[in-house]
């Protein structure tokens, strides 16, 4: 039996990454949200469309070295970060509106987005690790 480890090498090379699609999708989610005067959702979708694209390519290569070429890896991914974006994000909100009820509604969802990435950040973690990009356990079968 295999002993999965939590944390490892891929541990620091996937904090690496994330600073570069934090620098990214949280100034598209920003921008979009405070200057643009777009609705949440919208904002907090966009930060990890613009991101996971950039996510994607350099996890499957770098953090994961992950080398199989197929769509199934792709839709796995995909799934991956929607997955997490609705759990992370749908927790947040209310959370953020329980924690800051008198606050404005600005604040609460800055506050918001700011939980939500928090929580996906370990959610996709967790889901690239064990699921999109784990490595095959028997790979004489390919």
């Amino acid at each position: 039996m295999k002993k999965i480890r939590l944390i490892d090498k891929t541990t620091w090379k996937f904090i690496l990454v994330g600073i570069v699609n934090t620098i990214v999708g949280t100034g598209v989610m920003f921008a979009f949200y405070n200057l643009l005067h777009l609705s949440y959702w919208f904002s907090s979708a966009s930060n990890y469309v613009i991101g996971s694209i950039v996510s994607y390519f350099l996890n499957k290569y770098f953090t994961f070295e992950n080398k199989e070429r197929s769509w199934k890896i792709v839709l796995k991914f995909i799934v991956n970060i929607a997955v997490c974006w609705l759990i992370a994000y749908g927790l947040a909100k209310p959370l953020a509106l329980k924690l800051l009820a008198s606050a404005s509604e600005t604040v609460r969802d800055n506050v918001a987005m700011c939980i939500g990435m928090c929580l996906f950040v370990g959610l996709n973690y967790l889901g690239q690790k064990f699921y999109a990009f784990k490595k095959d356990d028997n790979p004489e079968e390919e």
